[in-house]
């Protein structure tokens, strides 16, 4: 299948958050989340573009391993759903784990500027 652009920058801002978040790089994450951002995550619990950031910044959540298993993306015009998995490492409150997430992201583009405006995390049962 023929990737598009648009479908190329997904793919390449989604990369770039996952080593951002491995190493809490929170100017290259603050630049990825639109001011606007919503994140529900695995327990329905809502955080902020804001809340995310404080809790990389303090140390309250680590993600010392992110792997992606997979990722669909598809565009409508100016808005994008990715739909993955991934295997990752994860350090909450000192206590390390291995997690496998579901994701739902929608993204706009904003200004010529894919922005990521929501996520949906779900923990699949094995």
């Amino acid at each position: 299948m023929v990737e598009t652009n648009d479908e190329r920058e997904i793919l390449a801002l989604h990369e770039a958050g996952d080593k951002a978040l491995m190493s809490a790089d929170l100017e290259v994450l603050a630049q990825i989340f639109a001011d606007d951002y919503v994140q529900h995550n695995e327990s329905g619990q809502a955080f902020t573009k804001q809340d995310v950031l404080n809790n990389i910044r303090t140390g309250r959540i680590h993600y010392p391993s992110i792997v992606s298993t997979g990722r669909t993306i598809r565009v409508f015009g100016d808005m994008a759903v990715v739909n993955g998995s991934e295997s990752d490492e994860v350090e909450v409150a000192g206590q390390r784990r291995a997690v496998r997430y579901v994701y739902l992201d929608v993204l706009l583009k904003r200004d010529g500027e894919w922005k990521l405006v929501a996520s949906q995390l779900a923990e699949p049962k094995e």
